[in-house]
């Protein structure tokens, strides 16, 4: 769209709304005359009539109702995107409150909150670590990083920020005494190391010829968090199921060995999640533009 074409929109959108071309000009800082060369250039390049013109008052015909409702629209979105971009220019300032899922949170987030706060000196974290899912809402947070496929209603906003892929993997140490397993099945012989949510153990989650199998064989350990996991699956105590984000760096130098990957389920969005706002402040808005730069790959894929 050429520039005079949106000049020529705005000057017959004010001119509906100030109900005249006078009061229109002076809104727009234009002279009479050029808001009414406005609506005669747009008429002539639609071939419609868009207004009903008096001396005293001007009307809209039904074609001109039609564009005036379309382009209130554009010219909103037009504000909209201005307004915007003039918050990301904006420091980000004030308290950020935010709720982060443990081991994720710990290993990955934190070092991102010292950055951020390096950058920004009028800016201030309240951070909570927990793996419940927590009511954004009620409870005051401006966002949350969740873990899987979206869940949440439609007073809430997500955006995509990484993948992680849960590994099954044990220690060369365990598997010098204890012969790799080659199916799901074969885990039913093995010291299975389990992690425990709200008093149960979460199923292992494996694919036999495109199927969904889960798998539980609670064995002598099981415990409530995934770095501690990490360390006794280290240890050679048995084969865990954990996320890659906490093993990946293990995976690569041989401390441990992923174990039945032919089976494993796809990898599952990482997600900040944040109340629905027309416009968001820039502390929320730069923090997940700066996560996902960070994360663009993840460190730990």
């Amino acid at each position: 769209m050429e520039l005079h074409n949106l000049n020529d929109i705005a000057a017959f959108v004010a001119s509906v709304d100030t109900g005249s071309f006078t009061a229109a000009a002076r809104q727009l800082g234009l002279t009479r005359s050029a808001v009414g060369k406005s609506i005669v250039r747009l008429e002539s390049r639609l071939q419609v009539r868009l207004l009903n013109r008096t001396t005293r008052s001007l009307s809209l015909t039904d074609d001109g109702r039609v564009l005036y409702e379309r382009c209130v629209g554009i010219l909103q979105d037009l504000d909209e995107v201005e307004e915007a971009l003039a918050f990301r220019r904006s420091t980000p300032s004030g308290r950020l409150r935010m709720s982060l899922p443990v081991a994720l949170g710990r290993l990955h987030v934190v070092q991102h909150i010292e950055r951020c706060l390096r950058d920004w000196p009028s800016l201030a974290i309240d951070a909570t670590f927990s793996d419940r899912l927590v009511d954004l809402i009620d409870e005051g947070f401006d966002l949350a990083i969740r873990i899987g496929p979206p869940k949440e209603d439609s007073g809430l906003l997500t955006r995509t920020v990484a993948y992680q892929q849960m590994i099954t993997c044990a220690a060369p140490d365990y598997l010098k005494e204890h012969p790799a397993p080659q199916t799901p099945e074969d885990l039913a012989g093995h010291a299975c190391l389990h992690f425990v949510s709200g008093g149960r153990l979460l199923a292992w989650n494996f694919r036999v010829n495109g199927q969904p199998v889960p798998v539980i064989h609670a064995g002598r350990l099981q415990m409530d968090s995934a770095e501690a996991l990490h360390q006794a699956t280290a240890a050679g105590l048995g084969i865990a199921t954990l996320p890659s984000y906490v093993v990946n760096d293990d995976l690569r130098s041989g401390k441990l060995v992923q174990l039945l990957a032919e089976h494993a389920e796809a990898a599952e969005p990482i997600r900040v999640i944040y109340p629905s706002k027309r416009h968001l402040s820039p502390k929320i808005r730069l923090f997940i533009d700066r996560l996902v730069e960070a994360w663009s790959p993840a460190p730990w894929d």
